[in-house]
């Protein structure tokens, strides 16, 4: 009798043998503990096949569903993969072209109820054709972007969409172009939303919306009610959106024939600390102006705070307008005009054209689509003297 026939017997019978130094030992618990280790392993395709009775090729084809297997020997093969609880291996499938690739969404911050809007449309879109779709957050870091776009290109994605603006620079054209060039060769497509093109001959899909048109119209809402000293509350400089928004409101004022002060022009970020921050300034330095264009409703909400802690109401002594037309806006105190973007659109149809891409029905790589002001109770018609702070207000 061998070794290993021994330690069997061992194991079947219960018996207590010793090792080398004497120490007593239960090897019906050691094989017991082998056993439910052996058990503890995720089951393979050649587990299925034993079990099935079956060849490894035979179960590979019946799973893959691209090769006659009579329906008896199929039945066995899902019977023994079901109590296996066996797993396909979904990468090799994916490699194999088998799996359809999901949608990847790349944006800076997730909490933004706008960019959350567009994540909305693209997991709408992406469910609808049964995709999957990821939402990977780069929290401002390059090398992070890098790295998730890379990933996505190994996952064999069908599509990575960037969201957001950016100072369209020669570095940043040329990090985009190799971004969109690496995703072509593995088969995928890069898709940038609120961004804008790269140039021709890059094979990626740009989904834009009309920043400079949303200006002009909340702009020209503000200069008809008769302001003609509007606070602008810009985006930072050389932000592509920032740009795009500081034209359309220097087009509504060259359109009514007001001079466009610079002073006036007051850059910033995109937040409600930078809102309120920067209308106090201007109250406190005593720039004149009777009505506020925000470049966000979030800097909006930041604006409102600092005039009303200045002792000025709205619109009564300042019209303010917004640009987003984030879910809360029509709760404010007052409601708050502002320029609607179609965030969730913007996710689907970048979402869409990438995948009509993949199955060549796209046409268009190049999509911009329409903002709408929308009139609430912020505004109201110019009041004879500009914005001041009350006295003693902070």
């Amino acid at each position: 009798m061998t070794g290993s026939q021994g330690a069997s017997d061992a194991v079947t019978s219960g018996a207590v043998t010793h090792d080398e130094q004497g120490t007593r030992k239960r090897p019906g618990r050691k094989g017991t503990a082998r056993k439910a280790t052996r058990s503890n392993k995720p089951s393979t395709i050649r587990d299925v096949a034993a079990k099935a009775g079956v060849s490894v090729a035979t179960v590979s084809r019946a799973l893959a569903g691209n090769y006659p297997v009579s329906a008896e020997t199929r039945a066995r093969i899902m019977a023994a993969v079901e109590s296996l609880h066996y797993v396909v291996n979904v990468h090799a499938k994916a490699l194999s072209g088998r799996v359809p690739g999901p949608v990847a969404l790349v944006i800076k911050d997730i909490t933004g109820p706008s960019l959350a809007q567009v994540a909305a449309g693209v997991e709408q879109e992406a469910s609808g054709r049964d995709r999957l779709s990821l939402v990977c957050s780069t929290h401002g870091d390059q090398d992070r972007e890098d790295a998730l776009v890379q990933l996505m290109r190994e996952q064999h994605a069908a599509a990575v969409v960037l969201v957001g603006g950016v100072v369209p620079d020669d570095a940043y054209h040329r990090r985009m172009s190799e971004y969109a060039k690496a995703l072509d060769a593995a088969g995928s497509r890069l898709v940038l939303v609120g961004r804008p093109p790269l140039p021709s001959g890059i094979p990626a899909t740009v989904v834009e919306y009309d920043n400079r048109g949303g200006a002009y119209q909340a702009v020209t809402h503000l200069l008809t009610a008769g302001h003609r000293r509007v606070l602008f509350l810009s985006g930072e400089a050389g932000l592509s959106s920032a740009e795009q928004r500081r034209h359309g409101c220097r087009d509504a004022l060259r359109a009514h024939a007001v001079p466009y002060d610079a002073h006036l022009d007051v850059p910033g970020p995109y937040t409600r600390t930078s809102g309120y921050r920067r209308t106090q300034e201007a109250l406190r330095v005593g720039l004149d102006f009777t009505a506020v264009f925000a470049g966000t409703d979030a800097v909006a909400v930041g604006a409102l705070a600092a005039l009303r802690e200045a002792g000025l109401r709205v619109p009564r002594d300042v019209s303010l307008v917004g640009f987003d037309d984030i879910p809360f806006a029509a709760d404010l105190a007052p409601s708050l005009t502002t320029v609607r973007v179609p965030y969730e659109e913007l996710g689907r149809t970048a979402a869409r054209l990438a995948l009509d891409r993949e199955e060549d029905l796209a046409e268009d790589s190049h999509v911009i689509l329409s903002t709408q002001l929308v009139i609430r109770d912020s505004v109201g018609p110019v009041k004879r003297t500009a914005a001041r702070p009350v006295a003693g207000s902070g």
